[in-house]
C-alpha cells in the first residue's frame, strides 16, 4: 500500500523529478529573473469538501481563468483545481517537502492546471508543464481564525468517498504574509506520480493551534462500513534530487 510499494504499480515513482524533496536552503539557487508571485483569487468558488481516501480535498469551480496564479516560474496562468493537506500522527513530523532535514506537522498543497495549453485537467496532470502545486506549510502556534470554517466542516467527509458541499471558501485566507518561494521540477506525489509539476514552496508557514490539527486526524483512510484506520501520515517521504536544480525568488 504504502509509498515504498508504489514502483511495482507506478514505475515512474523511480524516475528523475520525483517529489517531494528535502530542500537545502544553502543550495538553492538565488534567480533574479523569476517573478513575483501573483496569486488572484479574487472571486474563488469552492463548490465541495471531499475525503478521497488518502486526504481530506476542496474542488473549486475552474472553468475561466479568474482563480489562477500567475507570475513565479510560469509562462502563463494556472488555474485552482483543488487544495488538500498531508499531516502526520504527531507534531513532528506529516509535511511532504523539509527544508534542511526539518519537516513540518502539515503541508497545505493547492493544485492548479495550465489552461491555457491543455484542454483538461486530466490532459494537464499527464503533461510535463500540466500543473503548478503551491506548498505551504503548516506549523503549530495560536489559532489560525479563517482555519476554522475548514477545520468544522471535516466532521462531515470523516469517512472515505464521502463529500459534502463547501461554497464560498477562498483559500487566500490560508497563505502566509510573505509570498518568497523556492520553485523545482517535480511530480504528483500520489499515484499515479505523474512528472507534470512545477512546484513553488513558500518559505514562510502559517500557524493553526494544536486543536486545529487535532481534528485532521479524526478523518478516516476507509469507508463506514469497513474497520476504522485513521488517517494520519499521508505523505510521501522525500525523493532524491537527480541532479535538479531548486531555485529561490529571495537571498537567503
Amino acid at each position: 500500500e504504502g509509498p515504498s510499494e508504489w514502483h511495482k504499480s507506478y514505475p515512474i515513482a523511480q524516475g528523475n523529478r520525483q517529489s517531494p524533496i528535502d530542500i537545502v536552503s544553502a543550495r538553492a539557487v538565488y534567480d533574479p529573473n523569476l517573478k513575483p508571485l501573483i496569486i488572484s483569487y479574487e472571486s474563488c468558488m469552492s463548490l465541495n469538501i471531499s475525503n478521497n481516501g488518502h486526504s481530506v480535498m476542496v474542488e473549486f469551480e475552474d472553468t475561466n481563468d479568474k482563480t489562477a496564479i500567475s507570475g513565479g516560474p510560469l509562462e502563463n496562468p494556472f488555474r485552482l483545481k483543488q487544495f488538500h493537506f498531508h499531516w502526520g500522527t504527531k507534531h513532528s513530523r506529516g509535511s511532504e517537502h523539509t527544508i534542511d532535514g526539518k519537516p513540518f506537522p502539515c503541508e497545505l498543497h493547492l493544485v492548479h492546471w495550465n489552461a491555457r495549453k491543455y484542454a483538461t485537467f486530466g490532459e494537464a496532470a499527464a503533461a510535463p508543464d500540466g500543473l503548478a502545486v503551491v506548498g505551504v506549510f503548516l506549523e503549530i502556534g495560536k489559532e489560525h481564525a479563517n482555519m476554522n470554517r475548514l477545520t468544522d466542516a471535516l466532521y462531515m467527509v470523516k469517512f472515505k468517498g464521502t463529500k459534502a458541499q463547501f461554497r464560498s471558501f477562498n483559500p487566500k485566507c490560508l497563505l502566509p504574509l510573505s509570498l518568497d518561494y523556492w520553485t523545482y521540477l517535480g511530480s504528483l506525489t500520489t499515484p499515479p506520480l505523474n512528472e507534470s509539476v512545477t512546484w513553488i514552496v513558500l518559505k514562510e508557514p502559517i500557524r493553526v493551534s494544536e486543536r486545529q490539527l487535532e481534528k485532521f486526524r479524526m478523518l478516516l483512510f476507509t469507508s463506514e462500513e469497513d474497520q476504522r484506520i485513521q488517517m494520519v501520515n499521508n505523505f510521501r517521504p522525500p525523493q532524491p534530487l537527480k541532479g535538479r536544480v531548486v531555485r529561490a525568488s529571495f537571498k537567503a
